[in-house]
């Protein structure tokens, strides 16, 4: 299959966006570089997973994870890492697929630029489903054990973000031990809840924010993306007693 690469300038056109409602974009050469990407196969799945209730929420994520896994992971990084391999495949390939699936595309530009041409960067979806499905596709092999990273993904989504946001942080290895320490001390619910009687902290601070912002804090004094599991539990510990009181909990730091 060959997708057609768009050409700078695409983005916040106004016209772009009318012309993408009326089905004209691949009728416009302007709008296009001439270079073009060839892949074997480019399925639907979920891109913005902003709605509904958690369940709904965690079906949409494992479906995206399962789909690029299986088929849009087969090309090079060079390619699924590419912003502009993204926007092109949306615009050129997936509209209807798009405005079937997200219908408030139709109501403005915003929307059709916080869905389809967001920056590929931590806070967008597809990027955040591709990092994840790199990740746990090149250190953990059987669909059934994938699936239940996916999970924890998905359980832990705010820190997920807040490990991702931050570039030291981008290792396989370093979220599947950080993965792995919540998981076996069911830390979830905990990783997710607001810090109380902190003034000091802004008013909607999330343990797990805290915990990842003193790993880069003290980066790299502690080189945190480089330690074995279970001295990275040590140190995670430490750093969430500083937001959790740790004698809650049958362990100790």
């Amino acid at each position: 299959m060959e997708i057609r690469l768009l050409e700078k300038g695409y983005k916040n056109n106004q016209q772009f966006y009318k012309d993408f409602l009326e089905d004209q974009i691949l009728l416009k050469e302007e709008y296009f570089s001439g270079n073009v990407v060839h892949i074997q196969e480019a399925p639907d799945f979920p891109i913005y997973m902003a709605h509904g209730n958690e369940e709904e929420r965690k079906r949409l994520f494992y479906e995206a994870f399962h789909i690029l896994s299986t088929s849009y992971l087969t090309t090079d990084r060079d390619i699924h890492f590419e912003e502009l391999f993204w926007h092109s495949l949306l615009v050129t390939r997936k509209r209807d697929y798009l405005l079937e699936n997200y219908p408030q595309i139709k109501e403005g530009i915003n929307h059709f630029n916080n869905i389809i041409l967001k920056k590929f960067d931590w806070e967008n979806y597809i990027y955040k489903c591709v990092l994840g499905a790199q990740y746990i596709n090149d250190l953990i092999n059987g669909e059934e054990e994938r699936r239940r990273y996916y999970s924890l993904i998905v359980e832990n989504l705010d820190l997920y973000n807040y490990i991702i946001k931050y570039e030291i942080f981008r290792n396989d290895q370093f979220l599947k031990n950080i993965l792995d320490i919540i998981d076996e001390l069911n830390l979830s619910k905990v990783m997710k809840a607001k810090i109380t009687g902190r003034n000091d902290l802004g008013k909607d601070e999330r343990v797990g924010r805290r915990v990842i912002f003193e790993f880069n804090k003290s980066y790299p004094v502690i080189m945190s993306p480089m330690l074995e599991k279970e001295e990275l539990k040590e140190v995670f510990l430490k750093y969430l007693s500083y937001y959790y009181d740790l004698s809650s909990m049958e362990i100790s730091a």
